[in-house]
């Protein structure tokens, strides 16, 4: 799982084969197609997808002498469960961040001086 993930993050990484990947969201395309809004050669626009294809984000299929590029979205799946069990982590450490400050802010709270029973008590 790791090697496919580390795959698709660094597959990922590169701005126009983000950019390929967005594109496909909407539409299976060809290799011409997506090639249209780079200045790039084909032979590029084809690295470009062999290193999506290589992490598990595309696959190309064959109909007549068409060549379709298609996204695999079970991939993202993959990612999302990734990325959504650091952000509960995350949210787990500032909720519990969040709950020091506001004890450290009510400490310093003046308002709340003659609260404390022993506070000015002779010991």
């Amino acid at each position: 799982m790791t090697d496919q993930l580390s795959r698709v993050f660094a597959a990922l990484a590169d701005p126009t084969r983000r950019d390929m990947v967005a594109r496909l969201t909407e539409a299976d395309h060809t290799v011409n197609d997506l090639a249209v809004p780079y200045d790039v050669s084909l032979q590029a626009v084809s690295k470009h997808l062999k290193v999506l294809e290589d992490a598990g984000l595309v696959s190309r299929t064959r109909e007549a002498q068409r060549r379709p590029v298609h996204l695999e979205a079970e991939v993202f799946d993959l990612m999302t469960r990734w990325i959504e069990r650091y952000r509960r982590r995350a949210e787990e450490r500032f909720s519990r961040l969040d709950a020091v400050l506001a004890r450290m802010q009510d400490d310093d709270d003046p308002a709340h001086e003659g609260d404390n029973p022993t506070e000015g008590t002779a010991s």
